[in-house]
């Protein structure tokens, strides 16, 4: 059945050309009595990002395989490919749980691909913050990511690097990156900019026109956490808003940078776990997004993979701790915010388009 699955999915995703599919058994009740592969309800397909996976596998997929029983399958890929794929397969897809960043669950929603999840399935949504099940969502946040400034602590103070008039300064001029709109942290930088120069998060006006200001001074606009890291490390540039995870190992490897909140318009990003419209092994993919929020699994990720933990019973490790201070437990409380995805989603389009035209053409 494994292989029959597999197959039907490669071939439709060849003719496509799409990346194929890791793929597991379809869902019926279980058979004790069966085997491995036969075993209907006993696997379920997660996709997941294509970085960190066997550090997910450590930290979530094993315990929750031996707790369990239900031997999980990974499918990897960017979070667009693997959304593209559900639009392609419909109520068809192999994919029982999707961990995939908040605008593309909300791009999904909008496509219906995603179904909502069952609350009373998943005891561990009691458990958990507001913002980690904001009911704009059909799913959970699992993680979360703070926005901030990424900063050589030899060339700046964490005063300093806080302040967003520090890429306008011509102090600066050629030593600072800012983040293209197309990347997690260039809609929250805009978001922020539009609320500290305008009206609020979504005054895009505002944050093109004061960032096109800045655009002589920038020396690049990055599209990937690998460009900015690597700036930073060659000395080229001395900050950049970013996301907070792209410090971690940089300071852990001792190099003299460090990450700080910005003094206003502080945002995060969630990822979360959707459940797809066709997901074959509905009461796997629930047992399986009911651990992942549980405090073991949540504890375990931030330890291994480095996953800011949406369960405030989680214990994070220090090397966490260090980097982002209390908002690690409780972002809320530290001031972060979420957008509104479906103004994100509407706009996005457009709002990519202008900040081409209007501030990296500049």
């Amino acid at each position: 059945m494994f292989k029959s699955r597999l197959t039907r999915t490669g071939a439709i995703l060849a003719a496509s050309a799409i990346v194929a599919t890791v793929a597991g058994c379809s869902a019926t009740a279980p058979d004790a009595g069966a085997g491995a592969d036969d075993a209907a309800g006993t696997t379920i397909v997660v996709s997941t990002f294509p970085f960190g996976v066997e550090e997910m596998k450590k930290a979530i997929v094993e315990p929750f395989e031996k707790s369990t029983g239900i031997k999980v399958e990974i499918d990897t890929g960017s979070n667009s490919e693997r959304l593209s794929k559900l639009e392609l397969n419909g109520k068809n897809s192999d994919i029982d749980v999707m961990l995939i960043s908040d605008f593309y669950a909300a791009l999904g929603q909008e496509k219906g691909v995603f179904q909502q999840l069952d609350a009373n399935a998943v005891p561990n949504l009691a458990t958990i913050p507001d913002f980690a099940k904001d009911p704009q969502f059909m799913g959970p946040a699992y993680s979360f990511q703070l926005n901030g400034t990424l900063f050589n602590t030899e060339k700046l103070t964490a005063a300093k690097a806080a302040d967003w008039a520090l890429y306008g300064d011509k102090a600066n001029a050629g030593r600072t990156a800012l983040p293209d709109i197309s990347v997690t942290a260039g809609q929250l930088t805009v978001s922020a900019v539009g609320e500290s120069y305008g009206s609020g998060p979504y005054d895009v006006d505002a944050a093109f026109k004061t960032m096109a200001g800045w655009a002589p001074n920038t020396l690049q606009f990055y599209k990937s956490s690998t460009e900015v890291t690597n700036l930073l490390l060659q000395g080229e540039i001395v900050a950049a808003p970013t996301l907070s995870g792209f410090a971690t190992s940089l300071v852990a490897a001792g190099e003299p940078i460090a990450w700080t909140a910005p003094s206003k318009g502080r945002y995060m990003a969630t990822n979360r776990a959707m459940v797809p419209a066709g997901a074959p092994n509905l009461p796997g993919a629930q047992k399986f997004i009911d651990y992942l929020l549980s405090v073991e699994a949540q504890t375990a990720s931030a330890d291994v993979v480095g996953d800011l933990p949406v369960n405030p019973g989680a214990t994070v490790p220090k090397q966490l701790t260090d980097i982002v201070g209390p908002a690690a437990k409780d972002p809320v409380a530290a001031g972060y915010k979420t957008l509104d995805m479906k103004t994100i989603v509407a706009n996005r389009d457009d709002w990519t388009k202008r900040f081409a035209r209007e501030v990296t053409a500049r």
